[in-house]
């Protein structure tokens, strides 16, 4: 915090004034930087939406969410290791529209399964996770494949359960 402000031009005083904390200053930093993404999944012909298929939707946000959290590596990996991630607004959003989806593609699953079933796949975007299997080799485009087969998967195991 003290070398943020020094660079702000502001006292540490001030940022926890403005932020509370470390977490709330990266929670305003990482709804800044995912803010064009809420925008191309909301936008009523957005990334999202233009998918008719939930199970593509699905598949096609968590791309979004990968290749979000790859070009934000620091940020990402600075928030993820701090406690209360999952009570933040950022994850509650993008679980909550993983859920949506997932309701949809897969009607006959109870609300408890596909809250689980969001969490599951959300946990696979753990910027750590994601880092260790680009070092073991694996390149974007086969995670992102892994990823939509995944989720093709965990979507199929509910619809037939």
């Amino acid at each position: 915090m003290d070398s943020i402000a020094a660079s702000a031009g502001v006292g540490k005083a001030t940022l926890f004034r403005a932020f509370g904390n470390r977490d709330g200053l990266l929670d305003a930093l990482w709804a800044l930087k995912l803010a064009p993404v809420v925008e191309a999944v909301e936008a009523e012909a957005g990334l999202v939406r233009r998918q008719s298929d939930p199970l593509e939707r699905a598949i096609t946000f968590l791309d979004a969410l990968l290749r979000f959290k790859l070009g934000h590596r620091h940020l990402i990996r600075a928030r993820e290791i701090s406690p209360g991630l999952l009570q933040s607004p950022r994850y509650q959003w993008m679980h909550a529209v993983l859920c949506e989806a997932i309701g949809q593609a897969a009607p006959d699953a109870s609300s408890a399964r596909c809250v689980h079933a969001a969490h599951t796949l959300l946990a696979g975007l753990h910027i750590d996770l994601i880092e260790e299997m680009l070092t073991s080799g694996l390149t974007i485009e086969t995670l992102t494949q892994a990823q939509a087969d995944h989720v093709r998967a965990v979507i199929t195991g509910l619809r037939s359960s």
